[in-house]
């Protein structure tokens, strides 16, 4: 029988295999990651999607017009 101190050595347990080393952690990042997944399953918007096509356009004819 030990009366006297705690044992906080003993007292540590091992983490099992189905333990989440993150802890609270982990659900944060279940959050963080399910609305990152629905935020790029959205569709991008028509004028933004415009923008990017002119954009495109307009770098490819200034990458071809400077091959020499």
């Amino acid at each position: 029988m030990n009366y006297g101190k705690p044992n906080t050595r003993g007292s540590l347990t091992r983490r099992g295999k189905d333990e989440d080393p993150l802890g609270a952690n982990s659900e944060i990042g279940r959050k963080l990651r399910q609305y990152y997944d629905d935020l790029v399953t959205e569709d991008i918007p028509d004028r933004f999607s415009d923008l990017l096509n002119q954009l495109e356009q307009k770098s490819g004819a200034e990458t071809a017009g400077n091959k020499d």
